[in-house]
Formats: structure tokens, sequence, C-alpha cells
């Protein structure tokens, strides 16, 4: 490619793309040796080195498969005093006494790294400023710059220079504060900044996904609704156009994504193996206590891969330790979550949640394998249909919301525009479907946005 390039970068919660485009077609930068897909990944080891994407996974793994997590307790302070010898009738010699202060046992002494995944859905959050990584605090800025510096770097090495470029973003980040996207856009801002990227123009996911579909292949019809569901995040928006031309009507976004699927799976199908619901045995002062074990300690840190090794404390591993030992049917549930907090398999198991989920958009029925911990679920995918009817719910809802917005009936939009990696899932094409009959097409889930980016770069489009 020569001559005037538009060059756009979607930064995804899962997954990172980038293009360019010269006017006539669109390339997809390979981000990756074989692949135009990135993850969304940096891992940093104790030397404070960094990798990205792939790599940052697999030395994740190497890292972590098989290591046992011990927890030991951190030093916090120190204090000293002197000590005074009894040496009779001689003058005393004096030595000093150091006694050491240990803070709660959150170190893990065998850990050779933290690996990073999903951090554009804490962009939003105030309340998340620094993560600890081997005691030193990194901005969540800091831990996003690496993987949109080597996005930069590969664009540049493949078509040159660049002087600008269109920049994706959802349009509502997570959270609650009605500030979130400011703050977001602003912490994004500055990560491109420290990227390489001084001249920067946001704009909204969905709106981008449009503009490579009505670049792809312009129809007939005035109003074009985008249905762009990803890992994190639901956007939409409607487009009322012109052939190429178009104005935006209405935008519209909520929290919810593939990784809100994922957790639900965790939660409804391997909590009952890892315990939940059991009953547990204990001595009183003076008699047996029969109670349910409290699984919802363990709960929000299990769904939270990034954390799980946290359970690797007395408190957490004790009560777990103590109810495999009372040796009866439910004693095997307790040893598989044992294993699982022991070994810091969490993260593995969202992987196979997430091709479990795969198999089950291509499939009527799946299995979800786990040999490591003994596990083997089958599920049709009428009854995972069940098991996420509120969050399709909230879908559903979403849709109608942006019609409301937008002053539409479902029977005045021409075109549905779906994409994204969740909007593979066959029950939210029914739910656009029933609403759209004849007028929903599927256009690249996974790259769309970048393409559109790009586009929206070499026109100099605003939104």
């Amino acid at each position: 490619m020569a001559g005037k390039l538009g060059i756009g970068i979607d930064f995804g919660t899962t997954n990172s793309a980038a293009a360019v485009f010269d006017g006539e077609r669109v390339l997809l930068v390979q981000l990756e040796a074989d692949d135009a897909i990135m993850p969304s990944a940096t891992y940093i080891d104790s030397a404070l080195q960094t990798d990205t994407g792939h790599r940052a996974i697999e030395r994740y793994i190497e890292d972590n498969t098989g290591r046992t997590v011990e927890m030991i307790p951190e030093v916090i302070a120190e204090t000293s005093q002197f000590v005074e010898n009894d040496g009779g009738d001689e003058p005393a010699a004096v030595d000093t006494s150091t006694t050491k202060i240990y803070g709660l046992p959150l170190t893990d002494s065998g850990l050779k790294g933290r690996l990073f995944r999903g951090t554009k859905r804490l962009l939003g959050d105030e309340r998340v400023r620094r993560l600890m990584v081997f005691d030193h605090p990194f901005r969540l800025v800091a831990l996003i710059t690496p993987l949109l510096l080597r996005m930069r770097k590969t664009v540049e090495q493949q078509v040159g220079a660049v002087a600008s470029a269109h920049l994706g973003h959802p349009v509502n980040f997570e959270g609650r504060d009605e500030f979130r996207n400011k703050l977001a856009l602003s912490r994004l801002s500055e990560a491109y900044k420290y990227a390489g990227i001084k001249e920067q123009h946001f704009y909204p996911e969905p709106i981008a996904a449009a503009v490579s579909y009505l670049h792809a292949a312009p129809s007939e019809g005035e109003y074009l609704l985008t249905f762009d569901f990803g890992g994190g995040t639901l956007d939409l928006c409607v487009l009322k156009r012109d052939g190429r031309q178009f104005d935006v009507v209405t935008t519209h976004g909520i929290g919810l994504g593939g990784d809100h699927i994922d957790q639900r799976l965790f939660r409804e199908l391997l909590f009952p193996l890892l315990g939940k619901g059991e009953l547990w045995r204990r001595r009183g002062m003076d008699r047996e206590i029969e109670t349910r074990f409290p699984f919802e300690d363990y709960e929000e840190l299990l769904v939270n891969w990034a954390v799980t090794y946290t359970l690797n404390q007395n408190k957490y591993t004790a009560p777990v330790m103590d109810r495999i030992s009372q040796n009866d049917a439910g004693a095997r549930k307790f040893e598989r979550l044992r294993d699982l907090i022991k070994r810091n398999a969490s993260y593995q198991l969202f992987q196979k949640i997430k091709d479990f989920k795969a198999e089950l958009s291509d499939q009527q029925e799946a299995v979800l394998d786990i040999p490591e911990l003994d596990i083997e679920v089958t599920l049709a995918r009428a009854d995972f249909e069940v098991l996420i009817a509120d969050l399709l719910q909230q879908a559903a809802e979403a849709v109608d919301d942006t019609l409301r917005k937008a002053g539409l009936s479902a029977d005045q939009v021409d075109v549905v525009l779906r994409t994204g990696g969740s909007s593979l899932i066959p029950a939210v094409t029914d739910i656009l479907n029933a609403r759209f009959p004849g007028r929903v097409v599927s256009h690249d889930p996974f790259t769309s946005v970048a393409t559109g980016l790009a586009i929206a770069s070499y026109h100099g489009l605003t939104a």
C-alpha cells in the first residue's frame, strides 16, 4: 500500500485487531505470526519483563501448569530493641533483638508472572487505579500500553509510520459511575499516547462495524441497526443511510458480554461439582454442628481467575481439608476444589468453558471435559439457553431500548448487522430473527470493527 492510508485499531476486551485502508482495499494487519487476531493479554514476570498476545498466555500456562501455589506470610515491618545480656559484675553486652511483623499470607512464593486479560473492563471503574505486580503498583494505563505499543509497531512494520489512527471504544464502558466513559477514554488516550499514537480519533465500535458493512455490501433500505456483542459489552447503533453515506440516529450499550456468560456457566455447571450446597459437620462446644459449607466465601474468587490464587490461605484451605476428612460421598467434590486451588487451574478452566460454549454454537450438544479435575459434563444447547435466559433477556431489552431511543419500530429497520464473537450464539440470532425476520446479516464477527475504523480513518469520519 502506498499514498494516503486510513488506520484502525480495535483494542478489545478479549481480542484485538488492526486494519489499514488505502481507499480501495482493506488490509488486516497480522498481529500474530499466523493470525490477524491477537488475544488482549499481558504477562509480566518477576523481573517485570512483559509479553503480550499469544506468547503472554503461553508463558502463563508454562509457568503455572502443575505448580502448587504456596502462600507465605509477607513481612510488612520490623521492630528492633536493645537487649542487655546478664553478665554479672561485668558491664553487660548489648545486643539488638529484631522482630518481624507479618501481614496476611498473600505472597505466592512460587509465582513467576501475572497474566492480565479483560483489563478493558476496568477502565471505567474509578475505584481501580493500580494493581500490585510483585510489590510494584501498576496503573491500568501501564498494563494496557504494551498491547497498544505492539499493535502500533506491527502496523508500522507492514505499512510505515502511523501518523494518526481511528481507535474503537464501546458506547458505554462497564461501571455504574456516571463519569465512567469520560474516565475510560481518558485512560485509553493516555495509554495510546505512551504507545506512540499522538493523533487519536476515538470512534464508537458499533458504528465502525456498520461502516465496514456499508463499504463491503451497500444495499437498499434506509435504516440499519448494528448489534455488536463482544467479550465485555453489547453495543448497538441505528444509522439512517443513503448508499454509503449515513447519519447516526442513536447509540446504546450495556455491560453484557461473553465473559459474563462464561462466568454463568462456571457457576451453574462447576460449582455443584466443587462442593456448593454440601453439608459440613464440625465439632462445637458441646455438640456436633451441621450447616451448609460456606461456599459463598469462595465464589467470587473462583469466577475471577486472576485472583483465584489468593484462595491459598489457611482460612480457605482449612475448611476444605476438614470437609475432605469427613470421607463421605461429598468429599470428592472438595478434593476437586482443593486441586483447583492448589494447582492454580482457574484460567485453564475458563478457556475450556469458552471452547465448550463455541461447540454449543455449532452443535446441539457438547461435553465440558476437564480430566485434571475428573469432570465431564454434557449439556444440550436448549439447556444452555435456559441457564443464560436472563442474560438473553437483557440483550433483547437492549435491542428494544435502542429502537425506542431511535423512535422506530422493528418493521422500519431494513438491515440488522450482527457482529462480535458472542453474536454467534444461536439463541442471540433467534432474538434478532424474531424481531427482524429476513433482515439479519452476519458480518466479520471478529474483524468488522477494525476494518470499519480503518475506513472511517481514511474518510475522516467523526461521531
